[in-house]
This record gives structure tokens, sequence and C-alpha cells, in this order.
């Protein structure tokens, strides 16, 4: 665990979880850290503040606010970056801190950003923005090897190296209406997902990510002079960890969440939009729920992918007979990735419940360790909850032969989803 530049040992960290948490839960938050002290490279780290941000429209909101508070640079990192409205206003804002001498740096999956215009892009090229087009799917633009399989999927936006997100949302319009307010949702509008803005030391190390992600594509532009690693004071008291998967070293969110899965006690809520686990992550789910923990599920009632959504119900029957309570979220598209054990153990990111985020993507989860936190989320599942229709397994087993042959072909392809 990492304070100030130096690493933590085990024991400092442990009294340091003991002077944060509140009298009657401050065991949950030791054996908690027990498990998050293990097993993963990402330093604890303390001394951050955290907020808890709920669908696009406040998420975008924050992001350009802090984009318009830059004073040095502006690294900005997502797996879309559309052309519609959204994108229109990021453009303007970041044109408009490149006239003030703030350096820009932008870096969008090809993958992800194949339906947007190669004129935007260029357009942020002309105001002297720097622009990276992560893994592209046109082999001749690349100066490595062709990973045309892995795909940047983080979301994170670091400004003067010390106010960073990482989250769900990407930069695009379908998130602009909200998932909670009245009306039809759509997979083109109102998209139900989570973000998190942080500030502190563990800046740092979305800094690091981004600059280490930028380097990897030797056919972009080199990194311009800024102020990327500024020593970093403490901000509040949250000790968090921004944990990251990568293709070449594996996931360590997979390796956190299983972990604090094991560790369960009294409650596991998820929240995912895309769920088609591996065999390993499925059985620590079930054996949490068959001794006693309640373990509830948020998944998509619909997606904007049928597959996906069908490979993680063929799963809903063997789930639901070991007690997993589970719930599909059917007025809204859901697309968060989250979950809080014990209301202690928090993780808000990029990362889907499949094999593409553990074993193909990169991704970028915070891992927040607090019961503040942690009591957010878990009105933020409940909200989910209230507005989803619960799955009964009786009721699931009298589905139809269509829907059963549909989670068969999805479940033969589940590792390349």
């Amino acid at each position: 665990m990492r304070a100030q530049g130096r690493l933590l040992p085990p024991q400092e960290a442990r009294a340091l979880l003991a002077r944060i948490g509140r009298e009657g839960e401050t065991d949950l938050l030791r054996r908690h850290l027990d498990s998050a002290l293990a097993g993963v490279a990402s330093p604890l780290v303390p001394g951050n503040r955290v907020e808890l941000l709920v669908d696009g429209p406040q998420t975008h909101e924050s992001m350009f606010a802090a984009i318009r508070a830059a004073r040095d640079h502006v690294n900005l990192q997502s797996y879309i970056i559309s052309a519609d409205e959204v994108g229109q206003e990021l453009a303007t804002l970041l044109r408009s801190k490149r006239e003030q001498g703030v350096r820009v740096n932008l870096l969008y999956d090809s993958a992800g950003g194949r339906d947007t215009p190669k004129e935007y892009f260029d357009g942020l090229r002309d105001a002297d923005i720097a622009v990276c087009e992560f893994n592209p799917i046109d082999p001749t633009k690349t100066r490595g090897a062709w990973r045309i399989n892995n795909r940047n999927h983080r979301k994170l936006l670091i400004v003067d190296g010390a106010v960073a997100f990482t989250g769900g949302i990407n930069i695009s319009g379908v998130y602009s209406a909200g998932s909670f307010g009245s009306g039809t949702r759509s997979p083109s509008r109102g998209w139900r997902d989570t973000h998190a803005r942080f500030e502190g030391p563990v800046a740092t190390e979305a800094q690091r990510l981004f600059v280490d992600a930028w380097r990897s594509q030797r056919h972009c532009d080199k990194l311009e002079e800024a102020h990327y690693f500024p020593e970093v004071a403490p901000r509040g008291t949250r000790v968090v960890r921004l944990v990251a998967s990568a293709p070449d070293y594996g996931s360590e969110t997979y390796a956190t969440l299983l972990s604090a899965l094991e560790h369960a006690e009294r409650r596991a809520y998820l929240t995912y939009g895309y769920f088609a686990p591996d065999e390993r992550m499925l059985e620590a789910i079930k054996a949490a729920a068959q001794r006693g923990v309640d373990v509830q599920l948020v998944l998509p009632g619909f997606s904007d992918f049928w597959a996906p959504l069908a490979a993680g119900q063929s799963h809903y029957d063997a789930l639901l007979e070991s007690g997993v309570r589970i719930h599909e979220r059917t007025d809204a598209l859901l697309h968060a990735k989250t979950a809080v054990i014990d209301g202690v153990w928090s993780t808000v990111g990029s990362t889907n419940l499949d094999w593409r985020s553990f074993v193909h993507n990169y991704e970028a989860d915070l891992m927040v360790l607090s019961e503040d936190f942690g009591k957010a989320l878990e009105e933020l599942f409940a909200a989910d909850v209230a507005h989803s229709q619960e799955i009964r397994l009786e009721a699931w087993r009298n589905r139809g032969l269509r829907q059963r042959l549909k989670e068969w072909f999805a479940r033969q392809w589940e590792y390349w989803l």
C-alpha cells in the first residue's frame, strides 16, 4: 500500500482501516483488507476523495467541469468517442483548453471508434490536440504486432495528474437521457451506467495506465511534455486501489472480485451489463449464496447485442437453484459494471463479468474500501432492483424452446463475445 510515495506494510495498512472504520464494522473492513492486500500488484492508496456518478448526464457534466478547470494537461481515454452532440461538446471544450495552452491528449480504441467519422479526429488534430488510435483495425497503420482482438475498453480521464475518472460511461449521446426518469428507453437512448470521480494520490495510478497505453502504440506521436506526475497531496480519507486488466498480465479486477466473493459474509450485490463468467467465478457466486450470503445480481433485460445477453441467461438455472436472486433491468439498457460486498468493499469501472473483459481487453476499475461509499452503492443497487423484474426459478424453467436454443448457441461462443 503506497502513501505519498512509499509502500505501507500490512500492519500499518490494517491500522489505517481500523481508524476509518465505524464501531461494529471494523472487523468486516479488516477481513476485506486482508483479502485486498494479497495477490494483486496495484497498490492500496489512502488519502483520496471518491464521488459516485450515476448515468451519463451527471458524469459528462462532472467530467467537462474538471476539463474546464484544467491548468496543465488533460488526458482522456475512451472506448467510444462519438461525433454526436456529446462528442461535439467535448471537442469544443478541448479546443478551448488547447487555445489556453493546456496540453490535450486523446486516446480512443479503433474498434470502439469505427463509427466515428475520420473528420472528427482530424478536426481535433488540426487544433493541435494529440490523438492516438489504439490497436488499429487496419493492419497497415500499426508499427508492431497486429492485435485486433485486444481492445482498450478503459474509460479514463486524468486532469493535471490529480483528478481522475473511471467507469463504464463512454463519450456518447446514448447516455443523454439518463435511466431513472419517465419515458421509454432503448438501445439508442437512456442507458443505465455508473462512473466514479476520484482525486488524490491514486490519480497517479490512472495517469500511469494512460501513459503506458499511449506509449505502447508505436504508430502514435510521442506524448508532448507536461507535468504528468506531480506530487499529489491527500484529498480525503478513502482507501482505494485502481485495478487494471491487460492481455499480457491478466485481470486484477477478476482476482480481487473473486477474493471478495470468497470472503463475503453477509451480502454481495453485483450489477453488470454483460454477464458471461467463467466456471470459477460462477462457482464463487453460487458458493457464497449456498453458505448463506445474500447474493443478488442486477443484469440487463435487453441489450444492444443479443448474444452476450443469451450467454448470461444460460447460467440462470444453476444460479437460481443455488439461491442467487436475479433481477433484470427492462426499462433501460443496463451498461454498468459495479459490485458491493458486505457494504465495505466496492468496485466501479469498465470491466464486465465476461471472458472478453477478463482475458482479451484492457480495463480499469476503482476498488474502494469504505462503508460510506459502500452504502451509496447499495442504495443505487436497491434503486436498480426497484426498476427491475425478478427472475423466479419455476417461471424460468418454463421458458420456451426458442429462448433455450438462443442460450445454447450463445454459450458455445461466450469466450469470444
